[in-house]
């Protein structure tokens, strides 16, 4: 694995509300309603697109400090699981072990000085493990995805998918 860290110089309830808005949550109704009416794989893809303008959606949040804090953890951390199913699909139609990374595991975090930092294993190297070409490139079109996401924020991340 390749464990990316990406120190943000941005307050981490800052870069939270900014990568939360940048990934917006999985609409799960919008794919309820495409099963309900027998919608078919193209309404899901132009769900999706609508769903995440920037290619990725959060599908599960969880806030480690609450669960911490009795420990005397003081630490802001959140994990997100990030991704795209629809991107997801590429993959599984070559192995569905690639739903061991899919969704993406991301952990943002405080440091000392109480800035995130983004963190994250990957992408290219977590497919890659499987050594299915098809499914390293969709990893590594994921390593431009999620530094596209940062970008977004105003990250320059690029350097650490490298």
């Amino acid at each position: 694995m390749n464990r990316i860290d990406v120190a943000t110089g941005v307050s981490f309830d800052e870069f939270r509300a900014a990568f939360e808005k940048a990934a917006p949550p999985f609409n799960a109704a919008s794919v309820q309603e495409i099963l309900d009416r027998d919608g078919t794989w193209d309404d899901v893809l132009a769900a999706a697109a609508k769903n995440a303008p920037n290619g990725l959606m959060v599908y599960a949040t969880i806030d480690a400090l609450p669960l911490l804090r009795l420990a005397g953890h003081t630490t802001k951390a959140v994990e997100y699981l990030l991704g795209n199913h629809t991107i997801a699909e590429t993959m599984f139609r070559h192995d569905p072990r690639a739903l061991l990374h899919a969704p993406l595991r991301v952990l943002i975090y405080a440091d000392a000085d109480g800035n995130a930092v983004f963190s994250m294993d990957q992408p290219s190297a977590a497919f890659g493990s499987l050594g299915i070409a098809e499914v390293t490139e969709v990893g590594e079109s994921l390593d431009r995805k999620v530094t596209n996401l940062l970008w977004v924020i105003g990250i320059d991340a690029a350097q650490a998918f490298e």
